[in-house]
């Protein structure tokens, strides 16, 4: 019989304060506290996000040991997210866990976020089936877009990455030109379901598995700014038929590369995680590949998907089950590499 280890996760990169407790790969609990004081300034305010991480962590650690029915004291290991991510709100979730690792004397472990993204399809309930090694992961967030290349828990290689915006916030930046609220991401994406990819946008040319969104924005803002120059109604009378058509060249780049991918390497075994992986269009896309050219697509439970902490602490499971543990003495890093 397995023997039964129990973990505290803490997740707090960008503006979610996330708890979870997990018994090896099960998740017991998962709390997150969001931050809505960011939709008034359109976009994440880092120095608010540390603050509201502050008050939050506490109750949030507090309700995930509760709803996991477990004493604190029975914790074995804490994990934290230690990078990539908004520094102040990192130092907040690191030096709460390094604290509280001391305080109970249990092994403290660093988590790098974008692993985490990619290890959640190994969560007991993540989905039906998990990927076998080695997979590609096509990572795709608000910060980050990377295709991966994984060989083991532990063994991961950067295949090809964004040289500047990330796909999440091509979806935001967007949204923000259309006048929609933040995060306008799954605004997009709800109103492109109701309209049709009519207005023509070019791919940019990105050399090898790389990806380049900072021309599409601009691409899409001077495209927005002439509409509206011959009709000052074009967006609201538009959005379903624009919000398509964005979706859709923003689907076709990330699906070209990783087609080029499974061509290099001959692995067809594709896992997508991150936030902007809830996006049906994108689901729908793969699993559109996965029948046409006989890929095994793997999608988590979107619970999975946005930043969370059961992703982080099935990452400190495997880690703690291979005795991979801090010396507490680093702590958050802003950049991160997988």
């Amino acid at each position: 019989m397995t023997k039964k280890h129990y973990l505290l996760a803490i997740e707090s990169s960008c503006d979610d304060t996330g708890a979870a407790v997990l018994c090896n790969d099960t998740v017991l609990s998962n709390v997150i506290a969001g931050q809505e004081i960011h939709g008034l300034y359109g976009g994440v305010v880092p120095e608010l996000a540390s603050r509201a991480h502050q008050q939050n962590i506490v109750p949030v650690v507090d309700i995930a040991l509760k709803k996991a029915n477990i004493s604190i004291n029975d914790i074995d290991a804490i994990a934290y997210t230690q990078g990539p991510g908004l520094m102040g709100s990192l130092l907040v979730g690191g030096a709460f866990a390094k604290s509280l690792a001391m305080a109970l004397h249990v092994p403290l472990i660093p988590v790098n976020h974008m692993q985490a993204h990619i290890l959640a399809h190994f969560i007991d309930d993540a989905g039906n089936e998990k990927p076998e090694f080695p997979f590609l992961a096509l990572t795709i967030s608000g910060g980050h877009t990377q295709i991966v290349r994984v060989d083991n828990y532990d063994n991961m290689t950067v295949l090809g990455e964004t040289t500047d915006d990330a796909v999440g916030e091509a979806f935001d930046k967007t949204a923000k030109l259309l006048g929609l609220a933040y995060p306008g991401g799954p605004l997009i994406d709800k109103y492109a379901q109701q309209g049709e990819p009519i207005y023509p946008f070019t791919k940019p040319k990105v050399d090898g598995l790389n990806f380049s969104f900072s021309g599409l924005k601009t691409q899409i803002m001077y495209f927005i700014q002439k509409e509206l120059q011959k009709n000052p109604e074009f967006v609201n009378e538009n959005i379903h038929n624009i919000s398509a058509s964005v979706q859709k060249i923003i689907i076709d780049i990330l699906i070209d590369k990783i087609e080029k991918a499974v061509r290099e390497t001959g692995i067809k075994q594709v896992a997508i995680g991150g936030g902007v992986s809830a996006n049906s269009g994108i689901r729908n896309a793969l699993l559109q590949q996965e029948k046409q050219k006989n890929w095994k697509v793997f999608i988590p439970k979107l619970e999975y998907t946005t930043d969370n902490a059961a992703m982080i602490g099935i990452v400190g499971y495997f880690k703690y089950i291979h005795q991979s543990f801090d010396t507490h003495q680093p702590l958050s890093k802003a950049r991160l590499s997988v």
